[in-house]
Formats: structure tokens, sequence, C-alpha cells
């Protein structure tokens, strides 16, 4: 039935606006600056245009089958079995539809992780799962300790329950394993026919898989860019592809034991993007292979790097834009990582919120009921095609390089990401990326967050390396301030009191508050705590006061004719200089507080009449160290002069700043 209103039009009175109108528009607010100055750039340098227009002949990208919800996985990691066990139980009572069991020295276990995988160990973890009631069961086997996959299989036939009823993902990923470990037990070629033989195995006792794993969270856990993760998650597919094959496993059946993981992080557009693009990379393999392309399971992880330790509720925010990025970018399956993780091992609350982030957005926000919603989106399908070529062109080095295992035996795939991790932080130095809570807007006095009071399992050495080469080592973005601000909590704990800063706010609100309030957070990132001074408000000149020297000029003519003169006009109140009595109250307050360190926060105008005349009372008063907020321009040179030792501005390295200010107040 045609409604009366589906004619209306409600743009039909204004004139088409085309991309060439938009762009006059901004040139005019631009003013003659460059128009790259809007166009964004990844860390693979792809750009990211300011506006773009309909992707027309744009199609979804299958994945998942329509209107078919993501699997909402819960990871296990408490090192006792039997709190493990009662985690998983708990998870599926509420809501998780599957559970992701992590063992300890896995390079996902975050530090914790089930002690063992041993036979009797996998029974306490199982106890009370019905592995064929319909919930995906993923095992996340560690190289060189027990053989959990195959336990486990032993258990499923130990327990009567047919192996093809049971949805399990085994997870075997020898390779980047040994990338993270910087270590391997023997060449590759040795090891491939023992794991082709244990895939192969699995699958002759009727289950499904997948079985090995394409994890591309290495690269990103070690802050490489998305075509990087993209490119070494490809290179390790088709690693195991030719594995399978060599120990006589049919292509055909070889790719359907194969599954990938990418990291999702809080870039929402470059993440839905990246999951996207590798559908599209795994399908031009396949057809490189003569094999016509079926949707391949990808399972996604929120990213460890992203997580911080301060403000650990905004990790909260971090997780659900992640999984709406992955869902939306047609991901299997979601492990969100609990938000105190980068603490300690979540407690119940913390899991709670990791799970119902995932239910809320499947069941309230309904974001599966689409396909592919970025389909068509220009700006997205450019992305994706960017990340594609980006991808494709690394993936093309790692195989002249002989495929993953020798190029990381040569370095390849570690100079590289060790290139864009130097960018990266680089970047939040400088705070260009910021964290939230971490490298802005920190939270001196946050309260503390709760942790289960678990100790990491104890590991034996999981052997001798044959073969050693630089790791992919994990990180976070945030930990280099987390450092400082450990050392100020240690200081407290200690003394009673953090170290400080003296913010001598010079003129009116209306001068210093903006710096003030950029001082305030940049020093206290680091763990350094702003005292402020605000100067009265109620000492500007006297209305008598006169400036007109009374030698000569009119003045001294009108005062021979004893009239009254006119006044020369007085300073303006942020011009003038610095009143005594405001420069005993700066010197008082300032020995009042504390602190060894110093920073002029005002306007340029105020910093013109009395920031030499303050950087001098102050430094006469005893302070160590004066930074003055805002850049020097043509004063530096006077300001140096009259004691003021560093700048402190957007854009400047943050990080190296505080570590000297946390230097200085160690020499005192």
């Amino acid at each position: 039935m045609t409604s009366a209103t589906d004619d209306l039009r409600l743009s039909a009175d204004f004139a088409p606006a085309t991309y060439d109108d938009w762009r006059k528009l901004v040139d005019g607010v631009l003013k003659g600056a460059p128009f790259e100055k809007l166009v964004g750039k990844t860390y693979d340098a792809l750009k990211i245009e300011p506006i773009y227009p309909r992707a027309r002949d744009a199609a979804p990208i299958a994945g998942r089958p329509a209107a078919a919800p993501w699997q909402i996985v819960q990871r296990i990691d408490h090192p006792d079995a039997a709190q493990a066990n009662a985690q998983a139980l708990h998870d599926l009572e509420n809501g998780a539809t599957g559970l992701e069991f992590e063992f300890a020295g896995g390079p996902g276990a975050r530090g914790f992780g089930v002690a063992d995988a041993a036979p009797e160990t996998l029974a306490w973890l199982f106890d009370g799962v019905f592995l064929d009631a319909g919930i995906s069961i993923v095992l996340n086997p560690v190289l060189g300790r027990q053989n959990a996959g195959t336990n486990l299989a032993d258990l499923i036939e130990a327990r009567g329950i047919d192996p093809a009823k049971v949805d399990i993902r085994f997870n075997y990923q020898a390779l980047s394993t040994m990338a993270v470990r910087g270590a391997a037990p023997a060449p590759w070629p040795n090891m491939e026919r023992p794991f082709a033989k244990v895939v192969g195995d699995l699958m002759g006792r009727g289950f499904k898989g997948p079985f090995v794993l394409a994890d591309g969270r290495p690269v990103h856990d070690a802050g490489g860019s998305e075509a990087q993760e993209l490119a070494f998650a490809l290179a390790l597919a088709v690693a195991y592809l030719r594995m399978l094959e060599a120990g006589g496993i049919a292509l055909d059946v070889a790719r359907t034991a194969l599954s990938f993981r990418l990291s999702a992080d809080a870039d929402q557009f470059l993440t839905m993007a990246k999951f996207r693009a590798l559908r599209l990379l795994w399908a031009r393999i396949e057809q490189a292979c003569g094999l016509v392309p079926k949707p391949v399971f990808i399972a996604a992880e929120t990213a460890w790097r992203m997580l911080t330790q301060r403000d650990a509720y905004v990790n909260m925010l971090r997780a659900t834009i992640a999984t709406f990025s992955a869902g939306l970018g047609g991901a299997n399956a979601v492990t969100v990582l609990p938000h105190t993780l980068a603490l300690g091992l979540p407690d119940p609350f913390a899991r709670r919120v990791a799970r119902n982030t995932q239910l809320v957005l499947l069941e309230e926000s309904n974001l599966a009921k689409v396909s592919d919603p970025a389909a068509g989106s220009g700006g997205i399908e450019a992305l994706t095609q960017a990340l594609c070529e980006a991808a494709w062109s690394l993936f093309q080095e790692i195989e002249n390089a002989g495929g993953v295992f020798p190029a990381l035996e040569q370095g390849l795939i570690q100079r590289k990401v060790a290139a864009t991790r130097a960018v990266r932080e680089a970047n939040i130095a400088r705070r260009k990326e910021v964290l939230t809570g971490a490298t802005e807007f920190p939270n001196l006095h946050e309260a503390h967050v709760a942790v289960l009071d678990a100790k990491p399992a104890a590991l034996a050495p999981s052997g001798e390396a044959a073969i050693k080469f630089d790791a992919l080592l994990p990180m976070r973005l945030a930990a280099p301030f987390e450092r400082l601000r450990d050392r100020s909590d240690q200081i407290l704990k200690e003394k009673g009191a953090r170290p400080k800063v003296f913010l001598a706010n010079l003129g009116t609100p209306a001068d210093f508050t903006a710096r003030a309030t950029f001082a305030k957070s940049f020093f206290e990132t680091g763990g350094i705590e702003a005292v402020e001074f605000l100067p009265s408000l109620s000492s500007p000149l006297p209305s008598g006061e006169r400036s007109t020297p009374q030698g000569s000029g009119e003045g001294a003519l009108a005062l021979a004719l004893d009239r009254n003169p006119s006044p020369a006009p007085a300073p303006s109140a942020q011009e003038r200089p610095l009143p005594s009595g405001e420069v005993k109250d700066l010197t008082a307050a300032f020995k009042a507080s504390g602190a060894d360190l110093v920073c002029l926060c005002s306007s340029d105008k105020v910093y013109a009449g009395q920031a030499a005349a303050a950087a001098g009372a102050l430094q006469a008063a005893g302070a160590k160290h004066i930074y003055l907020a805002g850049r020097p321009g043509e004063q530096e040179a006077a300001l140096r002069a009259a004691g003021v030792h560093d700048f402190v501005f957007a854009g400047g390295d943050a990080l190296a700043a505080l570590q000297e200010a946390w230097r200085l107040m160690e020499q005192t």
C-alpha cells in the first residue's frame, strides 16, 4: 500500500548540492590554508578524506548469515580450574553463547590463564557444561605444553558425545605463538607434518573444526598498523594451508580447518574496514587456489593495547566502540576483554560488564539485523579498498621472503611493526593520540578499582628454543604515563603527599583559565599534582593614579595654568606590571605549596607585562624549575633570561617533559 507521503520530498525546495559547492564553502573557511589540512592519514599512510560520495556500485560482503547474531564469547582465564568452571557456568547462565579458554603461557593469556591442560584439569573445567547444547567452545592450546585439543577430544568421546554436534574451535596457533615468544623449538618445515597430523586426527574423529587459527593479534598488540595485521594474518593462513595440504588434506577441506582472529579497537571506521577487507583478501587467495570463495569464520577480540589502568571505566566505552565496529564489520564472534584486565584478574562485575556490552548491542540495539551495513558508504568502502591494497602489498613482501616463518627469522615483519610502533608511541607522547584518563583528563583522586586476588600460575620452562628472533612483544599505549603515575602513588603512600607543581596564574580568569586547565592536565598525567594560585581580582590600578610625566608636555602646561590635566591612558589590565602586593601573595603561596616546580599560566599579553617579574620573584623564592604554559614566540629570549626554563604547549613531547620534571624533582 502506498502512503500519501511516499512522494513527499523535503529537499524539493533546495537546489542539489554538489562537491564543488561544498569545496567553495570549505575554501572560504580555510582562508588560503591548504585543503590537505582536512585530510587525515592512518598509520599505513592511507588518506581519509573529509567527505566522500556514496559508493553506488558497492555490494554487501558475504559474512555472517543474514540477521544472525555474532557469538557472545566470554574468556575463561582463572588459574584455578574449579574457579574457572564456576566462571564458565555463570557466564552461560547469564547470556554468553560461547566460552574461550585461555591457558597460562599462551599469547592471549594476558598474564593469567588456566594453569594447565591436563585431562583431569579439563574434566574440572567442563564439569556441568553441556558441550552439545549449541554453545561455542573456543580452545587456545599452548605450544610446548599439554595438547589441550587432543585432551578435550578424549573427554568428549569419554562422555559419549557426538563430536559432530560440538561447536568447537581448537585454535592451534603455533606460528603466532612463536612470533610473540621470539623463539621456535624447531624450524617450521620440521613442525609442519606433526601439526598436520594433529589436525587430521581430529578431523578423522568427526570434529567439524575449525582447527587452526590465523591470529593477527600479535601484530596489533605490538603496535602495528591495520594493513600489517591483515598481511600477517593472511601469511599465517597461507602457511597453515600449505601445511595441511602437505599433510594430505585436500585444499577444499583444508580451508574449512582455518579461521581468523583480529583485534578490534576504538577506531570505529578503521576497525569496520579491516574486518571487511579480510574477507575480500581471503576470497582472493581462495580464487588463486582455484577454489570458489566461501565466507570464512572471523573472530574479534577487543584490543589489549588500548586498555588503561588509570580511569579504567573508560575502557568500557572503548570496548563498546570496538564491539560495535567488529559486529558491523561482520565478525562471527566477539570476545570483550574486561575493563580491569590491565590491573589484574577481573572480578564478577567486570566480567558482567564485558558480557552485557555485547548483549545490549545485540538485544537492544539490534546491530545484527542488517547484513554489512557499511556497504555503499563512500568512506568505509574507500578505506576497505585501500586496506586491501596496502595489506596485499605487505603480504606479497612476506611471501617473497619465503613465507611467514622465514620473514620472522629475517626480522622483516618485526622491523615494519617496530617502525609503526615508534610513530604511534611518539603520537601518544605528544598527546596527538589521546587516551582519556591516562594521557588527557587525569584524575589523581580516582577510586580504587577491584580485581580478584589471584596469582598467575607458575610455569615450568616450555623447552629449549632451537631458533631465536626478535619477538612481537605486546604493549599498552598508556603504559609510559602510567609508570609515572605509579611513582606518584608510591610517594603518596610513603610521604603522605604527591610531588607538586605550582600554577602561577597571572591576570584575570579570562586570561589564565584556558592555559591553567591545560597545565593542570599536562602535569597530572604524569602524577604531579597541580596547586593553583588565584590572583586577587580586586587590585586594578587605582582610579586616580596618573602616569603622565610632571615636567613637560600638555600635562605640565595644564598644571601651570591651574587646570585639571587629562590623564594619559592607563595600561590595560593585561599589560600592566605585576603589582608588588600580588608578587608577595604569589611568592607566599608558592612557599606554602611545597612545590619545587612552577608553571606560569596566562595569555600572551599578560606574559608580556608580568611573566618576567613573576619568574624572577619565584626563582628568588626558591623555585627549582619554571615552566610557562604556551609557545614563547618572540618573547622566548626575554623569558629565559628572566628565569623561565621550559615551555609546555599542545603538540609538544609531554612524556619527555614529564620524565625530565621527575628527574629534576628527584635531584632536589
